[in-house]
C-alpha cells in the first residue's frame, strides 16, 4: 500500500481520451481541473488529482453517462503490463484474483473483494478516496471496466447476473442496460458485479501458462519497485504534514499504512539518509514557524496543535529550531514586517 493513494497514468489517459471523444480537449480539461503541468506529466497521479479530473470532465462534457463511457472503452492496453498478465490467465476467476494482487499498479484508490456463492460470485468494489469525495462517475467507470475487460478476455459479450451501485442513478436507464446488459440497481449496500461461477471458471481462449509466468514475473517486479518507492521521504513528509495534530502520528501507523514492518520502514528511510523522528521534527518545525508568525494565535494553542503536552516543551523545541524563544522570535518577525511610518 501507499501513504497517499495514487493512480497510474494509463487510467488517467483513459479518462482524458473519453473526454476528447466528447469534444473536450486535454488542455481544457486539465485547466478546468486545476492540474498543473508538472503533475500531468507524472507516471502516477495523487488520488485527489484524478478526482479533480473526474469532476472537471463531468462539468465539461455535461454527459450523465460519462463514467459508463470511460469504463466501456477500457482495454487491457490501458494498464499495459498488468493487462498482458491478465489476458494469459487460465480463467476469468484467476484473472480477477490477479487484479486483486496487482491492483496497486493500476490504482490504489480502491480495492476489489470477492464474495463467492454456490452458483455466482460478487465482485465488490471498495473505493479509497483521498480528501476529496469521489465523483460517482468514477465508481460507474470501474464496474463498466470490469464488464468490458471480462468481455475482451473471454471473447464474448459479458452478461453479469446483476450489477448494483451504492449511489443513486446518474443517467437514463438505457445507458446502463447498453453497458451491463442485465438488471441494475441503485442505492444498495455496496457497489459490485454478480457473475455466474460457470462463467468465472470457464477456460479462457487466450490462456497460456508459460506466457502467464513471464508476465507475472515482470508484473511482480514492477509491484516490488512501486512498494520500494512508496516509502520515500517526500511521501512520508506529506503524510506527516497532513496528520500532524494534538495526537502525533506514530511510526507504527505509517508502517501499517504502507503494509510493511517498522523495521523495514526504518531501513528504507535510512537508505535515504532520513529517520521517522527527524522527518516528524522537521514538519513540526515548519508548522511552528508558520504559526508563530501570526501574532493572533496564542502560543499555548500552537503548542497543543503541534502535539506538545506542555508549553515549556514547545518553548525548548522552538529554541532548538531557531536559537530564540517563540515570544522573542515573534516580536522580531512582527517588527520586520511593520510598515514604515512616513
Amino acid at each position: 500500500m501507499t501513504l497517499e493513494a495514487t493512480v497510474s497514468i494509463g487510467w488517467v489517459n483513459t479518462v482524458i481520451a473519453a473526454a476528447q471523444r466528447l469534444a473536450v480537449d486535454a488542455d481544457t480539461l486539465l485547466a478546468a481541473a486545476g492540474i498543473p503541468e508538472p503533475v500531468s506529466a507524472q507516471e502516477r497521479w495523487p488520488i485527489d488529482d484524478i478526482t479533480r479530473l473526474w469532476h472537471a470532465a463531468e462539468r465539461c462534457t455535461g454527459d450523465p453517462g460519462f463514467g459508463l463511457k470511460v469504463g466501456a472503452e477500457f482495454t487491457p492496453m490501458s494498464i499495459s503490463g498488468v493487462g498482458f498478465a491478465l489476458q494469459s490467465a487460465a480463467t476469468l476467476r484467476e484473472a480477477i484474483v490477479m487484479v486483486q494482487r496487482f491492483q496497486r499498479l493500476i490504482s490504489d484508490g480502491g480495492r476489489f473483494q470477492i464474495l463467492a456463492g454456490n452458483t455466482a460470485t460478487w465482485l465488490v468494489y471498495h473505493p479509497r478516496q483521498g480528501k476529496l469525495a469521489f465523483s460517482p462517475h468514477q465508481i460507474e467507470a470501474v464496474l463498466a471496466a470490469v464488464v468490458g475487460f471480462a468481455s475482451w478476455v473471454t471473447g464474448t459479450r459479458m452478461q453479469p447476473s446483476r450489477v448494483q451501485f451504492s449511489q443513486p442513478r446518474l443517467g437514463p436507464m438505457h445507458g446502463y442496460q447498453a453497458v451491463f446488459n442485465c438488471p441494475v440497481e441503485f442505492e444498495q449496500a455496496f457497489s459490485g458485479v454478480l457473475i455466474e461461477n460457470a462463467v468465472l471458471d470457464r477456460p479462457l481462449p487466450q490462456a497460456d501458462p508459460q506466457l502467464a509466468q513471464v508476465h507475472e514475473r515482470y508484473t511482480t517486479a514492477r509491484l516490488a519497485a512501486l512498494s520500494m518507492n512508496s516509502a520515500s521521504a517526500p511521501e512520508l513528509r506529506r503524510w506527516l504534514n497532513a496528520r500532524l495534530g494534538p495526537v502525533l502520528p506514530r511510526r507504527a501507523e505509517a508502517a501499517k499504512a504502507l503494509g510493511i514492518s517498522q523495521r523495514t520502514l526504518a531501513r528504507r528511510l535510512q537508505e535515504q539518509g532520513q529517520t521517522f523522528d527527524a522527518l516528524l521534527d522537521d514538519v513540526r518545525r515548519e508548522k511552528a514557524l508558520q504559526a508563530v508568525t501570526d501574532p493572533s494565535t496564542p502560543l499555548p494553542e500552537i503548542a497543543e496543535a503541534l502535539g506538545f503536552a506542555e508549553v515549556s516543551t514547545f518553548y525548548r523545541a522552538f529554541r532548538r529550531w531557531t536559537g530564540s524563544p517563540p515570544v522573542r522570535w515573534r516580536k522580531r518577525r512582527s517588527g520586520a514586517f511593520k510598515p514604515a511610518t512616513p
